[in-house]
């Protein structure tokens, strides 16, 4: 899967705006100039990991969120992910991991404590 640096640019740019931020304000934050963070934002420049993870954290963004549109704090949080992996199963296995899923998701396991455990 290649990585589609204008859809990462675009999330940037939306938690940005979300936060009520200029491009001035958040690159003066991470000590960057104006001109590179609007590179990225168009997704002309690539990011590093450490500036990605400053800018999620002031953006209050996941870094996961950034890169593949997924947040573990949505109600829809890997919905594409399990599609794609049932899709490629035979119905036998299919079954199977609706089982398992199921039998996790009806269990008494205290979502709180198991967060901890991934």
């Amino acid at each position: 899967m290649a990585i589609d640096y204008t859809v990462i640019g675009q999330r940037i740019k939306q938690a940005r705006l979300a936060k009520n931020l200029t491009q001035e304000d958040l690159a003066e934050k991470i000590d960057i100039s104006v001109a590179f963070l609007s590179r990225v934002e168009r997704g002309n420049s690539h990011i590093n990991l450490k500036r990605l993870n400053q800018i999620c954290g002031l953006l209050d963004v996941s870094e996961g969120y950034i890169l593949n549109g997924a947040s573990s704090n949505s109600n829809y949080y890997l919905d594409k992910e399990f599609a794609e992996l049932i899709k490629g199963c035979s119905p036998e296995k299919q079954k199977l991991i609706y089982n398992v899923a199921k039998a996790i998701a009806d269990s008494d396991i205290d979502e709180e404590e198991d967060r901890g455990r991934f």
